[in-house]
């Protein structure tokens, strides 16, 4: 399939199951820490680094997240090499943003910010659930932001399994996933920008001076 024709590709087993499935462990256990400290009202300056339960999150409410994993991070590096094959691009890192999605979770139809030109979803464990995707010419999301589509396309149904990453142009094809029937499903997202788009250099690392450090670290 080609990244450059159709603005989306599939790679089959990007890593190994067993380290997806470690991954997916290991995220699992960050989250149960998250909690326990949240139980015992334990405030940290470095809490951002735990990552967030939010019922005011307007794009997944009271799902765990984490923005900047340390070792998601380290991930995005480690797979950089096959999406730069993949796209046939070279690339900048920016950032990733890891979840634990819950029975009745839902992504709505939408279009990426800039740090998210160049973007790939992969499984780390849980239950399967769809990704869709639709090509759509219109501009993607302004930087900073990301933006709700309203199309009624149909969109193209990808399944993956754990270590299996979906990449895609994320500001130029809307995507979503519907209403999740399993119990959970664990799922990083790895971002990038095109060195050749206007831009691309100065928003390396999503505007940070370096990989693992939460987005409050981003100039403005």
């Amino acid at each position: 399939m080609s990244f450059k024709k159709n603005k989306y590709t599939v790679i089959r087993q990007a890593i190994d199951k067993d380290l997806a499935i470690f991954i997916a462990n290991y995220f699992r256990m960050k989250k149960q820490v998250y909690q326990t400290c949240i139980q015992h009202n334990y405030i940290s300056p470095f809490e951002e680094l735990l990552g967030h339960c939010d019922s005011k999150d307007k794009q997944m409410p009271n799902t765990y997240h984490c923005y900047s994993d340390i070792a998601m991070e380290t991930l995005l590096l480690k797979c950089q090499p096959k999406m730069e094959k993949a796209t046939e691009l070279k690339l900048y890192p920016a950032y990733t943003y890891a979840r634990i999605y819950k029975k009745g979770d839902e992504l709505k139809r939408h279009k990426d910010r800039f740090s998210c030109e160049i973007s790939t979803t992969m499984n780390l464990g849980g239950d399967e659930w769809p990704i869709y995707l639709s090509p759509n010419e219109n501009v993607g999301a302004p930087n900073g932001k990301n933006i709700t589509t309203a199309s009624k396309a149909k969109g193209i149904k990808v399944n993956l399994k754990p270590g299996d990453m979906l990449v895609y142009r994320g500001i130029e094809l809307e995507h979503w996933r519907e209403k999740f029937k399993g119990e959970e499903c664990v799922q990083v997202f790895l971002h990038y920008n095109d060195c050749r788009t206007p831009g691309a250099k100065d928003n390396m690392f999503d505007r940070r001076p370096h990989l693992g450090l939460p987005y409050w670290f981003s100039r403005k």
